[in-house]
């Protein structure tokens, strides 16, 4: 297993030593005690593997202490089961919260519920809206999209056709922002570019369904821009199908693993992604937490770096052990 340093060696100090902080109890607790810490991680989706891995990144940054309880529910994509299993969690007295919001827009009855027990919560990849929070640790989406459109603009030279596999909902604003970043290049080109009419649910079979009806409907297709990597995995699989790898290539969102072994693979037609990956973002949301329970001001919101991933330096960001 491993840690993530990007949110500096600051907070990874003051999270390492949390357990000697507990241990440092004070002195109604008895010298040498350590408290028990239980933290709450609810999940509204654990559909897919961005979010899978996230909610498993959690998890094995806290098996490294003994003393601290993880605690992880799914709402399955329904957002009154969000707010329940957030007041569960919390009659179980946790001392603090994670929340994966996924495609989720807003829940400010389990923001207020949160508010009201007076814990903190850290918010992680989604920014809800309708309620406070103690910290949040996420992207810059639209940025993605931006070095995702720059990239597919240069390697096309401003010319060219490309198909856009969306993610959903409509009013998702992370797929929102990651397509409107690339738009804002890629339109200023002489590129043609044609979106999906349906939404592919952000995973590889929907991106293989939305790919395959594209695929019918244009005969010649220069390049794939995908709201995540998932769906563009699936698309690549329904264009190999076909026998037009050769045809176009490929640029997704996340830096998936797979994604990342497919950009390496000799031939691939796998040619960009954005980094945004759970796994780190679970890691840095945990010790973030954990800094908190120490004392430490976090800040409101955190941006992770992003960069864009392409053959030139798929090697520096691939970790074969990541949990996405």
């Amino acid at each position: 297993m491993k840690r993530f340093l990007t949110l500096g060696t600051l907070l990874l100090v003051l999270a390492l030593t949390i357990v000697s902080c507990r241990q440092a109890a004070p002195a109604e607790e008895g010298a040498g005690e350590v408290r028990d810490i239980k933290i709450g991680m609810v999940n509204f989706s654990l559909c897919c593997p961005y979010f899978i891995g996230m909610s498993q990144a959690v998890e094995e940054e806290a098996a490294y202490y003994e003393n601290v309880q993880l605690l992880i529910t799914d709402a399955d994509g329904d957002a009154e089961k969000l707010t329940s299993d957030v007041e569960d969690v919390l009659a179980q007295n946790v001392d603090g919260l994670i929340v994966s919001g996924a495609w989720l827009e807003a829940a400010p009855a389990a923001l207020d519920a949160i508010q009201k027990a007076g814990v903190p919560v850290v918010l992680v990849d989604r920014l809800l809206k309708g309620g406070e929070y103690t910290s949040w640790v996420g992207p810059d989406n639209y940025l993605i999209g931006v070095q995702d459109g720059g990239y597919i603009v240069d390697r096309l030279g401003g010319e060219g056709f490309i198909v856009v596999l969306r993610g959903g909902p409509a009013d998702n604003s992370i797929g929102l922002d990651r397509t409107n970043g690339m738009l804002s290049v890629v339109e200023a080109s002489n590129i043609k570019l044609e979106m999906a009419p349906d939404f592919g649910g952000w995973s590889s079979d929907g991106g293989f369904t939305l790919m395959e009806d594209m695929l019918a409907r244009y005969d010649k297709i220069d390049a794939v821009f995908c709201e995540n990597d998932s769906m563009c995995l699936g698309a690549q699989n329904a264009i190999a199908d076909a026998g037009r790898s050769n045809e176009m290539f490929l640029c997704g969102v996340d830096g998936e693993k797979a994604a990342l072994e497919a950009i390496m693979s000799d031939g691939s037609n796998y040619a960009c992604t954005g980094r945004n990956n759970s796994d780190q973002i679970g890691r840095a949301a945990f010790h973030r937490l954990m800094a908190i329970f120490a004392g430490a001001s976090a800040p409101h919101d955190t941006v992770l770096p992003s960069p864009l991933i392409t053959i030139d330096n798929v090697q520096r960001h691939y970790d074969p052990d990541s949990v996405f």
